[in-house]
């Protein structure tokens, strides 16, 4: 079918419905976790819901926006989404532009505001992957059609992300980039090649570095040093075994109180399980998973190659960053600062993941 088609049918509203309850229960979260720090820091314990609030009013301006626009338009915004986002991964690292913050330079400030560039780049990606797996179609398995464009494009851009450094998203980009590819029709060595060329950078990657090294040990043991390198997932540990299967009650978490550090962003959920206990985090997950499962049929309902590419790119996306977030703060993976879609602190994630649920919901639309 062509992808200009611009009839619409119903918005598929099991998408839209679990993304605003995250948002909601995100807002709470973070105003339980983050009030006592906030307090500490700037004398208002208000001061991270606000500007989560504020956010979370604007994504719903641009998910509003994104739903209403024709699939067959987000084509045209392909190179120029693309184009900026690069402008913007070069900018961050260039000194009196980005913002350095815990020892990574990921952040560009527009007066109070920051815009984290790395989370921008997810979603023109998913453009440009997928209107480029839609264009190439069968040659999609040939190396240098296939493999060879989608790898160079992606590589330039993690390569830019793993400068700042951010390695978590990095990894989260490389996972996702061979889903796609997969999906999209790439031979099978030739993935297999992406994976065995992967091991030993991303193991050079780990060990080269002091920070990653100690992430590893506290991974592999964190009751090692339990005051220092472990100190983080212990407290994250505490907050799930407080819980329970009721929770403590909202507002009644301890690990907020200066324990578990930066317990409203990596760590939300840690403290949504203490205080809401298991029953809390089990309504988190099925909403999460009617998210990406519908956002799975959108995509082999859509009406057009294209559009069922990016709908499986932002799916995918939401629910690998879910997946790993999920397994960090529950000590299955090692630590990677990777936010916990529509539930963690943050402006740009937030916006973000609300203007691909917009994109779900217009391509919903036109199935």
């Amino acid at each position: 079918m062509s992808v200009n088609r611009t009839d619409q049918g119903g918005y598929d509203y099991l998408v839209l419905v679990p993304a605003v309850l995250l948002v909601c229960l995100g807002l709470i979260a973070i105003y339980s976790a983050s009030s006592y720090l906030a307090e500490k820091e700037v004398g208002d314990s208000y001061f991270y819901l606000k500007r989560q609030a504020f956010f979370g009013c604007l994504g719903i301006f641009f998910l509003i926006a994104a739903k209403n626009i024709p699939p067959g338009f987000y084509i045209r915004l392909v190179y120029p989404a693309l184009f900026i986002s690069l402008i913007l991964l070069i900018a961050v690292l260039i000194p009196g532009i980005g913002t350095k913050v815990g020892g990574a330079t990921r952040w560009i400030r527009i007066g109070p505001l920051s815009i984290q560039p790395s989370e921008v780049a997810k979603l023109s990606l998913a453009m440009y992957i997928a209107y480029s797996m839609a264009k190439k179609g069968s040659v999609m398995s040939s190396f240098s059609k296939g493999f060879l464009p989608h790898i160079l494009v992606a590589g330039l851009f993690m390569g830019l992300i793993l400068l700042q450094p951010d390695m978590g998203t990095t990894v989260i980009i490389g996972g996702w980039l061979m889903i796609l590819l997969f999906v999209g029709g790439l031979n099978i060595l030739q993935l297999m090649l992406m994976g065995i060329l992967a091991c030993p950078v991303v193991y050079w990657l780990i060990f080269s570095t002091k920070y990653r090294v100690d992430r590893w040990t506290a991974f592999l043991n964190p009751w090692e040093d339990p005051q220092g390198l472990g100190f983080q997932i212990i407290h994250s540990f505490l907050a799930f075994g407080s819980g329970g299967v009721l929770g403590v009650g909202l507002g009644n978490s301890k690990q907020k109180l200066l324990y578990l550090p930066e317990p409203h962003t990596d760590f939300v959920l840690s403290i949504v399980a203490e205080e809401l206990g298991f029953i809390g985090v089990l309504v988190i997950i099925v909403l999460f998973s009617i998210l990406i499962i519908r956002g799975i049929k959108i995509s082999l309902n859509a009406p057009d190659l294209y559009s069922s590419y990016l709908a499986l790119a932002v799916s995918a996306l939401i629910g690998l960053q879910v997946i790993i977030n999920m397994g960090v703060v529950m000590g299955l993976l090692p630590t990677k600062g990777l936010t916990l879609p529509f539930l963690s602190y943050g402006g740009s994630s937030l916006l973000v993941n609300l203007v691909g649920v917009g994109m779900l919901l217009s391509i919903s639309a036109r199935s």
